[in-house]
């Protein structure tokens, strides 16, 4: 198969440039930003040899991996944009139930349960299935936007921090050619919705609906501090809200999150 856009998104005029294989498909889109690409536009592999997830590590996308960089270019400012990262959770959780309705149907209540974890991972089951990084780049009077999502669809990375899973370890055996496509029709849908944060809102709250650890035991590592607390909510502009045993309401801008049991270990 080769990769290919979906109809909305053909509709709506994006663009896209596949590749058999590339270093990191958000390196390319914000090169191609740089010489004056003003996109909308996609950038998509199924192997990438030197991607790079959140805090500068390593995202393994071995080949039938699904590596994909969105390139926006807009006049938002850097911290409106920031919160395009949530639009991009909700575009692939939104590709994932359409591409897995048959595994659906068949496993039955054993099917994967899809959801959102702050900032920017798509879990299955509670392990981590996907990741986003947004990137963004002052580029003479506008705002360069690129946002990498990988999906582990044939494998998935041993020994990370989060513990990962694959699709086709979850029953679910389609290609990244097919997940693709619905995830270039879902952003069309979701990036409308966001509307140059206009929309965060809306985003807002269908990303609550989906959250992972809503309401639960949380921890939150940032440097050598780790604030412990209550998964409260998201603000209006997307940071982690933390109600402490005390009751006071802490905003969170960035750091590791840890739920549940592992929000037990991680504190001690």
């Amino acid at each position: 198969m080769t990769f290919t856009l979906g109809p909305r998104a053909i509709a709506a005029g994006y663009q896209l440039a596949a590749f058999d294989q590339i270093g990191s498909t958000n390196a390319e889109a914000m090169l191609r930003a740089r010489d004056g690409e003003q996109g909308p536009m996609w950038f998509v592999t199924s192997e990438q040899t030197a991607g790079r997830g959140r805090r500068q590590r390593v995202w393994v996308a071995p080949r039938g991996n699904l590596a994909s960089s969105i390139l926006e270019v807009t006049d938002v400012p850097p911290a409106v944009a920031a919160t395009l990262g949530f639009a991009a959770g909700l575009s692939l959780e939104a590709a994932l139930q359409k591409v897995s309705v048959e595994a659906a149907l068949r496993l039955g209540p054993d099917s994967p349960k899809f959801t959102l974890k702050w900032p920017n991972d798509v879990l299955a089951n509670g392990k981590k299935l996907s990741g986003i990084l947004l990137e963004a780049e002052a580029l003479e009077n506008r705002l360069a936007v690129v946002v990498g999502i990988g999906t582990n669809v044939v494998a998935a990375p041993e020994g990370t921090p989060t513990p990962a899973v694959s699709l086709a370890g979850l029953g679910i055996q389609i290609s990244a050619e097919e997940l693709f496509a619905a995830l270039s029709d879902a952003w069309v849908e979701f990036r409308g919705i966001w509307d140059d944060g206009r929309g965060f809102p809306e985003i807002r709250r269908l990303w609550l609906e989906r959250a992972a650890g809503l309401g639960d035991k949380v921890a939150v590592q940032t440097g050598s501090a780790t604030l412990e607390g209550t998964f409260d909510t998201i603000d209006d502009t997307g940071c982690l809200i933390v109600r402490t045993a005390s009751g006071e309401r802490m905003p969170v801008t960035a750091g590791e999150v840890y739920f549940g049991t592992a929000a037990s270990v991680r504190a001690n």
